[in-house]
Parts: C-alpha cells; sequence; structure tokens
C-alpha cells in the first residue's frame, strides 16, 4: 500500500473528462424539476389524489403511509432495503479485514 502512495494518483485528466460531461447532465436534469413544494408539480395533482381516494380500497391498509410504502411502492421500498442490507454487510466486511496484520517476522539471528 505504500507504494501506491508514493506513486501518486494521476489520473485527474481522465476523471475530469468523465466527470464533467456527467456534472453538465445532472445539472441540465435538475434544471427540469419543479421547485420543492409546487402545488402543481404532478405529484401533487396526479398521483397523491390517486392514493388519497383509492389507497385504503385497493390495498386494506390502515393508513396512507402503509398503503403506499408496503403495496403501492412495495418494490422499490424492498430494492432501497436490499442497498442498505448490501452496504451494511460491506462495511461489515471491511472492517473485518482491516484487522489483517501481517505475521510477525523471525528474529534474526546476529
Amino acid at each position: 500500500m505504500i507504494g501506491r502512495l508514493q506513486r501518486g494518483f494521476h489520473h485527474g485528466p481522465l476523471a475530469l473528462l468523465l466527470l464533467v460531461p456527467a456534472l453538465v447532465v445532472l445539472l441540465q436534469a435538475t434544471a427540469d424539476l419543479p421547485l420543492v413544494g409546487d402545488a402543481d408539480s404532478a405529484p401533487f395533482t396526479h398521483v397523491a389524489p390517486y392514493y388519497i381516494e383509492h389507497g385504503h380500497e385497493e390495498t386494506g391498509a390502515p393508513n396512507f403511509v402503509t398503503a403506499v410504502l408496503a403495496d403501492y411502492r412495495g418494490y422499490d421500498t424492498f430494492g432501497e432495503l436490499t442497498v442498505i442490507f448490501t452496504a451494511g454487510v460491506a462495511c461489515l466486511l471491511i472492517v473485518a479485514g482491516a484487522d489483517d496484520r501481517p505475521p510477525p517476522r523471525e528474529e534474526e539471528e546476529a
């Protein structure tokens, strides 16, 4: 590992070549998003009224939050839980592997 640190990381121009176009695309996509709390945005005008009107009868859930998270967005919620679980396992593996020490050297006879 010390050898890698001494040599340095000389991929700056390549990283910039890849990251700058990605930044431009993300900024362009962000410009098209509605303002936060905009009452005329699609979630407020189409999705939320449908959930409120049909949520209990279609799902049988006791409240709207449970209806949305467990029934309407069940696959999305399951995917998010899978990502969080995978990240937790990866962190545990990294922490467990951090304790790997080289075997002790035998003392040299002088």
